[in-house]
């Protein structure tokens, strides 16, 4: 039986033998036909697997599974068979990241502040979770329907199976695996109800305030692990639905949506927080950082969703696009081949493409980018059965699995594969028409005109036709074939036009001939055919088969933005010479002065030093040295949001979670002098997130900018932002409202801390067959914070401004038993430096900012140099992005407001921030055996016309002149060639997209509700 023959027959009773042929518990309304699906398919090539080919084989299978494979199969009686000679069999393919059959997720519409009001509790009705965003115990299978339109969209693409589950949430419950059978129920259909588990950071549908930013994401799905353990353990105390599920689903695959790379990296740490392995669904860029995907051993699910290439004719337009998109769209199709040759397991999926249709072809192009056939056929077969421990059901071709797979007409992912069939639990799906493969070269005869050559070249579905009539005149035409009948069209000559010779008549494949009757230009009938010259269609195909040019793909950058890198800097021994040293140390300013730079540290200051094997030399002639400049205040770097400002206290969430290191903003810092910074949370609550304590080392990881075994710090809050003044008249139902609500939260949260940590400390005095038979005491990571402070393990940094609420929580922290060890802005501190001194507290402060809102309206430029005759610790802080690399001249400014020294004043960016931060003890000044993070000045640092040629961090050269001059030149040429690039692809047909002007900014303390605007 051919294949034609085989659709009539399973177009009569595919109903029968497929739908029916298995025991069901649904009842059917007519008479039952309980035929087996029995099939064989005879002579194939047949892959049973990824790596495994069988040669003039045979595939037979029985009510949609595979009974029998293998070159020796026996046909039983009453099988329908079918020869698939010259035909190949595959597997049929395996998307782990789909919504097929679900009801479409609407997310909640995010509007301002301004224009909602706020939600703090939960609106679905039960016994479940009190965040919206947390809903383990929606099962897809349960709203799964079967939908033809979606499923043949799949089948199409050689998909037979699919995990499917609605995108939506931060724990999304469970996803089930389907088959793209659309001739049976669901419950037919559903090989896997509960086939993994889903996770992401985004809040999808929930209307609920908490989490509004990306490091709140990552706190609740923390906290959420540690209620389900202790839901699990006292499960009388609270009947939770969502931590019943989530505690039954944790022996499931995982499976977890990120938006970037960073966040993938984010998603691995707190998988390893709770010894879970996590499979990433990623972004198509973990290219960018390969060593750090690599390391976390997770699988990654690669979408072939590439972009396409801008629109740049308009050189406007063009120097819209940021470098990285441009070079993303360069190498994004060489992601799949990256990972594979990294080693790093991954499958591949037809997610986030909008037109599906363009999964075919992006994979081939994938494979043009260097993934191997194997790879791909592996990514697309066994690894996602494997993921989801699927294997014994789909992903092959072994006896006992679900008879899915393949029909095709040569290797799959060759250029001139068809797909023919689809077959879904042993019922076939046609996807084309068997094409005969009549390419090569013919010579035509057409009546009585001379013979000429005609060659049919291209794709059997989509033909190219070129006649050449005579050794350097040839013209184009069409040739269509449908079934056996043929028709050819062409101009009789190359400069003929509105005339030409049409040809009809069949195609016989047996001797590879076309014929029949045709009409010349002249209108005359004539007879014609075309006999295929074997020889010379041979020796065409063997042209047309020759290698492709390989992919040529600009350089690596880290970071992946302007400025980056090929590589990161490395640790050098530099001898710095004859400069101006200012130590900011007991020891001022040193004239003509060498500083030896060694294995990350300053190894020796003094006159004359030799330059140590392997070492250079720097020439620091009328040059100055100073310490690197620390930002005490900063909101740089951060990821989706400063801001965690949904509750009044929020000390569960880390600026340490959501570090990126890829913003513009740590280059332009580290040129303007600036080697640490701290990055604080925002102060839109009393009791903000807990801070990070980063050096500015560009080029390098999250975790790689952190300082090692840095104090942990945490931000507080007072004043018109932490009372929402500003928030609009929809925001007055979050306490507190004003300054006298703040002092209780204060107050209510150290309470509930002290009471937490008494619990505790009574637990842990018991022993441990007491242990065993008590209730441990629910961890709470909001309470752990304020423990950690209470015992002075962790330090605040509080938002200030007014002396009445100064000296309030200065009150308050009397009374509670804690100390304060920064207030910073501090605008009205000279009202209060003597109490100051007394609590023993920092200040870090602008240098002349007022009148930018009411509370400010007392600020003097004095206030810097009024706490520092007053004893205090005063520093310079930015709280700006822009201000940020242009300290040393804030610094500068105290010498005019105030009279400070040169030398105090440079202080207030170097030693003293690192002072507050509890750093000095290496870094901060210029002293051997501290981190050699220098920078050298053109001139005087505190003078405006002062510029940092050379920024060290750990003696790692991470700025100078001559390099960022380079750069700039570099990338120049860089745009310019993918530009270029861009331009061809548009030549050559390739879709476009039109440059959009990505939204710009930075982060403020008062920062709400825009950080996913600008991060997108």
């Amino acid at each position: 039986m051919n294949l034609r023959q085989l659709g009539l027959a399973t177009g009569l009773f595919g109903l029968s033998l497929g739908a029916y042929a298995q025991p069901s518990t649904y009842p059917r309304n007519g008479v039952y036909d309980q035929r087996p699906g029995l099939y064989a398919f005879t002579h194939a090539t047949i892959f049973t697997d990824y790596k495994t080919r069988l040669n003039d084989a045979t595939l037979l299978i029985r009510d949609g599974k595979v009974e029998a494979v293998g070159s020796n199969v026996k046909v039983p009686a009453g099988a329908v068979v079918t020869d698939l000679k010259g035909k190949y069999i595959y597997p049929g393919f395996v998307d782990l990241y789909a919504s097929y059959g679900l009801p479409e997720v609407k997310p909640a519409e995010r509007r301002s502040r301004r224009d909602r009001d706020p939600q703090f509790e939960s609106q679905k009705t039960g016994a479940y979770d009190w965040n919206q965003a947390v809903h383990p115990e929606v099962a897809a299978a349960e709203s799964f329907k079967v939908n033809n339109d979606q499923a043949d969209v799949y089948r199409k693409l050689g998909f037979g199976t699919v995990l499917t589950q609605a995108p939506d949430g931060i724990v999304r419950g469970t996803a089930a695996l389907v088959t793209l059978n659309t001739n049976r129920k669901e419950n037919e259909v559903v090989l896997l109800d509960r086939a993994a588990a889903g996770f992401s950071f985004d809040k999808g549908s929930s209307t609920q305030d908490y989490p509004g930013s990306l490091m709140g994401s990552i706190a609740l799905l923390r906290q959420t692990f540690l209620d389900a353990d202790w839901n699990q353990r006292n499960p009388a105390k609270e009947q939770n639905l969502s931590l019943r599920a989530f505690n039954q689903q944790r022996q499931l695959p995982q499976i977890f949506e990120v938006r970037d790379k960073l966040s993938a990296l984010r998603a691995d740490r707190v998988g390893d927080e709770f010894g879970i392995q996590y499979i990433i669904k990623g972004h198509g860029d973990e290219y960018q950082r390969l060593q750090d995907v690599q390391a976390t051993k997770a699988p990654i699910i690669v979408s072939l969703n590439f972009p396409d290439a801008y629109n740049v004719d308009d050189v406007y337009d063009a120097s819209r696009v940021p470098l990285e998109d441009l070079k993303h769209w360069e190498m994004a199709p060489a992601n799949a081949a990256i990972l594979a040759k990294a080693g790093v397991p991954f499958v591949l999926s037809a997610a986030d493409l909008k037109d599906k249709k363009k999964f075919l072809p992006n994979l081939k192009k994938a494979i043009k980018y260097g993934l191997t056939e194997e790879q791909a056929l592996k990514a697309l077969t066994a690894t996602p059965a494997e993921l989801i421990k699927a294997q014994n059901q789909v992903g092959n071709l072994k006896p006992g699995a679900t008879a899915n797979f393949l029909v095709c007409t040569t290797r799959i992912f060759a250029d001139d594969n068809v797909l023919l069939d689809n077959w879904v639990q042993g019922e076939r799906y046609q996807l084309s028409q068997l094409p005969a493969d009549y390419r090569g070269v013919y010579t035509l005869k057409v009546g009585n005109q001379p013979d000429v050559r005609m060659v049919v070249a291209g794709k059997p579905e989509t033909p190219e036709l070129r006649v050449l009539l005579a050794p350097k005149d040839s013209v184009r035409g069409t040739i269509a074939v449908s079934g056996d009948l043929a028709t050819i069209v062409y101009n009789p000559t190359p400069k003929s036009k509105g005339t030409a010779v049409r040809l009809s008549g069949f195609y016989t494949a047996d001797n590879r001939t076309f014929q029949g009757d045709g009409q010349l230009a002249d209108a005359s009938q004539v007879k014609w055919s075309a006999k295929r010259l074997e020889e010379a269609s041979r020796a065409a195909r063997r042209d047309s088969a020759k290698a492709p040019e390989p992919v040529q793909l600009g350089q690596m950058m880290f970071p992946f933005v302007a400025f980056g890198r090929a590589e990161v800097p490395q640790q050098e021994t530099v001898v710095i010479k004859n400069a101006t040293v200012w130590t900011s140390e007991k020891e001022g300013k040193l004239e003509n002065t060498d500083v030896l730079l060694q294995n990350g540290k300053i190894a020796k200051i003094g006159k004359n030093l030799a330059v140590p094997k392997g070492g250079r030399s720097i020439d620091g002639t009328g040059k100055h040295l100073a310490p690197g400049i620390i930002d005490e205040h900063s909101h740089i770097a951060i990821a989706e949001g400063v801001n965690e400002g949904t509750q009044a206290v929020t000390s569960e969430v880390r600026v340490g979670d959501v570090i990126d290191p890829e913003d513009i903003d740590v280059y332009r810092d580290l040129a303007g002098g600036v080697v640490a910074s701290q990055l604080l949370h925002g102060s839109a609550n009393p009791i903000g997130g807990q801070s990070a304590l980063i050096k500015l080392r560009w080029g390098m990881g999250p975790e790689q900018m952190k300082i090692q075994d840095a104090p942990s710090f945490i931000k507080f809050a007072l004043g018109e932002n932490v009372k929402q003044s500003n928030a609009g008249e929809r925001n007055v139902l979050r306490f507190p409202q004003s300054r006298m609500g703040v002092e209780q939260v204060f107050v209510d949260a150290f309470t509930r801390a002290k009471e937490y940590e008494k619990d505790w400390a009574t637990y842990n005095k018991l022993s441990k067959a007491k242990q065993k038979k008590t209730e441990a005491p629910r961890r709470d990571l909001e309470l752990d914070a304020l423990v950690e402070i209470l015992n002075g393990k962790r330090n605040i940094t509080c938002h200030s401004y007014v002396q009445s609420e100064i000296n309030m929580l200065l009150n308050v922290s009397d009374r509670m038993g804690f100390k304060v060890n920064t207030l910073t802005h501090i605008l009205e501190g000279y009202k209060v430096a003597d109490k100051m001194k007394a609590h023993g507290v920092n200040a870090s402060t602008f240098s002349d900012w007022w009148a930018y809102k009411n509370e400010v309206r007392d600020a003097i430029p004095y206030n810097a140099a009024i706490m520092h005759d007053a004893g205090l610790n005063v520093a310079i802080n930015s709280d700006d992005a822009e201000m940020s690399r242009r300290l040393n001249q804030e610094a500068a400014k105290t010498v005019k407001y105030g009279g400070l020294s040169e030398e105090e004043a440079l202080k207030l960016v170097t030693i003293n921030p690192a002072k507050m931060l509890h750093l000095e003890s290496h870094m901060g000044s210029i002293k051997e055996g501290k981190d050699a993070d220098v920078v050298l000045w053109s001139a005087n640092p505190l003078s405006i016309y002062a510029r940092p040629e050379r920024t060290f961090v750990d003696g790692r050269q991470f700025f100078d002149l001559e390099s960022d001059q380079k750069m700039r030149d570099d990338l120049k040429r860089e745009r310019l060639r993918i530009v270029q690039k861009m331009l061809d692809a548009k030549k050559s047909g390739a879709p476009t997209q039109t440059p959009v002007a990505r939204a710009t900014g930075h982060f403020h303390c008062d920062t709400m509700g825009e950080e996913k605007d600008l991060d997108q």
